[in-house]
């Protein structure tokens, strides 16, 4: 009766974990892990006016003639005719990005990456940020709380448009004509090896009043998951907002389109962003500058989340400004945490953070001897087995113990079959008499559970598997193996394990013990190689271990195959 107690309970563990993890997976927004549903979305739209934020600001028409003019704390919807110079798509190149400003407000509306290759076609360059008709992803910035310079106004550029051998700091300078009075000036700040970019925000009051401007800073993006994902796993796609007294606020679309987003909405600190896997964009202020933090929908499938800060008073003949900084890039923890506290964050470990941050920091520290990410795994989960060497010696220990003791149990139960009390009552004994615990297997392999998964995150979130070969035909940890070969041998260790364990008395409860492993190891085809080789690691050095306490305890290893019939 307890070898069908333990089976039944092994069953349902393994069966609650898949559940719940996938309810954790639906309750942060995300797809189910395992067969989620497919999610057709609307094509994206080019965005003909800026956002303006749904909470803590006053009511905005979603349209407004041009001669309406935006009043404190709204981000207009429509702007006057301004003229200038023919619209124009500024190219500007650096060692790490490839980047497009439009001249029609002075906002970015395409990054390429150089050193990450796009999902689809290895041969192209990543395209993070992007305006095209099938996709819209832009930072944009302007002025409210008057008739004043949006992003939709006309802008004149000036400056370089390469960064040359030998140059550090390359500088962009995009300026409005007078509107109202007054004249914007937005001047980005590229550095070299750098994804942060500097922007400076110049108001100039040209006229003869004071002026009190608002400038708006925003991210707007359709919402589509990211071309490439796995169909298979999910991660998380949407803004995000960061305040001291918050801290991480994850904001769905599906939020944003039923009015239900919850976001701390104003702050002296923290910074907005959009995130995917690997990559994010986030704009920052400095501590202590007052601001206003919005998500909106924008058009049909678009959607900004941005932040709203006094300019101050402007007198005539003056000019004040704002400094703010522009990330976009890849989620690297160690840069993330430079720029701005909390920032690390934008690479969602979810609620094992407190795990998975410090096993990111040992793979790095692994990586920085060895140089290879895939020998860095395998260091990684040798070092962890050794941390639980002791827990699981007295789980391989106790199963030992049952394997030794199975052939008297299968007597007594052939034995008794037909009088069940008596048959508990006989195993009971046995158990007592050789000291067996039928659950002391159980215990140590759950208190090594969060940490297996919180080092699943770590490699599934981690930008520095894209395109990092380990050997042979693994030239990208972050994609599936091509040939099936990793998956192949992680279901192989799979089985050898189980067959290793002892084998339940009922024919009936051993074949369930046989399609768990399989079911799990199904998915493994899809999952990426860095995933797949960690676990094959783990398998292979928890065989090792296993064989090695049977030998010592005088219980020959053998293999218990089911009996399908």
């Amino acid at each position: 009766m307890n070898d069908i107690r333990r089976t039944i309970l092994w069953v349902i563990f393994g069966f609650s974990m898949v559940l719940l993890w996938d309810q954790w997976q639906l309750y942060n927004g995300n797809k189910a892990t395992f067969f989620p549903k497919p999610e057709v979305a609307a094509p994206a739209k080019t965005p003909a006016a800026p956002a303006s934020p749904a909470a803590g600001a006053n009511a905005v028409p979603t349209a407004a003639p041009a001669s309406v003019t935006a009043t404190p704390g709204q981000v207009p919807t429509s702007v006057p005719a301004v003229t200038a110079g023919p619209r124009e798509k500024i190219e500007v190149v650096t060692d790490v990005m490839k980047l497009s400003f439009d001249t029609e407000g002075g906002t970015l509306v395409r990054t390429e990456f150089k050193k990450h290759a796009d999902f689809v076609d290895s041969t192209k360059p990543f395209v993070f940020l992007d305006q095209s008709s099938s996709r819209v992803y832009v930072a944009q910035t302007g002025l409210i709380g008057g008739d004043f310079p949006t992003h939709k106004s006309p802008m004149k550029f000036s400056g370089e448009r390469s960064l040359k051998d030998g140059q550090n700091e390359l500088t962009l300078r995009f300026e409005s004509d007078v509107q109202n009075g007054v004249k914007l000036v937005k001047t980005y700040t590229l550095q070299r090896g750098s994804y942060a970019i500097g922007v400076k925000h110049e108001v100039v009051n040209s006229g003869t009043t004071n002026v009190s401007p608002q400038l708006y800073l925003q991210l707007v993006r359709d919402g589509n998951k990211p071309a490439g994902e796995s169909s298979f796993y999910s991660t998380f796609t949407g803004p995000a907002i960061y305040t001291d007294a918050k801290k991480y606020q994850k904001v769905e679309f599906s939020d944003i389109e039923k009015n239900k987003a919850e976001i701390d909405k104003t702050s002296p600190n923290g910074y907005v962003a959009m995130v995917q896997h690997y990559f994010a964009s986030a704009w920052l202020l400095a501590d202590g500058v007052q601001r206003e933090n919005f998500v909106r929908k924008v058009d049909t499938n678009l959607y900004a989340v941005g932040m709203i800060t006094p300019v101050a008073d402007v007198a005539p003949g003056q000019s004040k400004s704002v400094s703010t900084q522009l990330f976009s890039g890849p989620q690297e923890e160690k840069v993330l945490e430079a720029l701005a506290p909390g920032l690390d964050l934008v690479k969602d470990y979810g609620w094992l953070a407190m795990l998975s941050k410090p096993l990111y920091w040992l793979l790095d520290k692994l990586f920085s001897f060895i140089q290879n990410w895939g020998w860095a795994i395998v260091a990684l989960v040798l070092l962890l087995k050794i941390a639980f060497y002791w827990l699981n010696a007295k789980a391989y220990s106790s199963m030992a113990k049952m394997k030794a003791i199975n052939p008297k149990i299968m007597e007594m139960r052939e034995r008794l079959k037909n009088d069940p009390q008596k048959m508990q009552q006989e195993m009971m004994r046995i158990y007592r008499e050789e000291k067996v615990n039928p659950m002391g297997g159980c215990f140590p392999i759950m208190v090594q559970i969060p940490v297996f998964i919180a080092l699943y995150w770590v490699l599934l979130s981690s930008v520095e598997m894209r395109n990092a070969p380990w050997v042979l035909w693994i030239h990208d940890l972050s994609a599936p193996d091509p040939y099936f070969i990793l998956p192949l041998v992680m279901t192989l260790t799979t089985l050898l394990q189980t067959a290793l364990n002892p084998a339940p008395p009922d024919p009936m409860q051993a074949k369930l013990m046989w399609f768990m492993p399989l079911i799990f190891s199904v998915m493994f085809f899809f999952f990426p190689a860095g995933l797949v080789l960690y676990w094959i690691t783990n398998n292979i050095l928890s065989i090792a271990q296993q064989w090695m306490i049977n030998t010592r305890m005088g219980v020959p290893p053998q293999f218990n195959l089911p009996k399908f019939k």
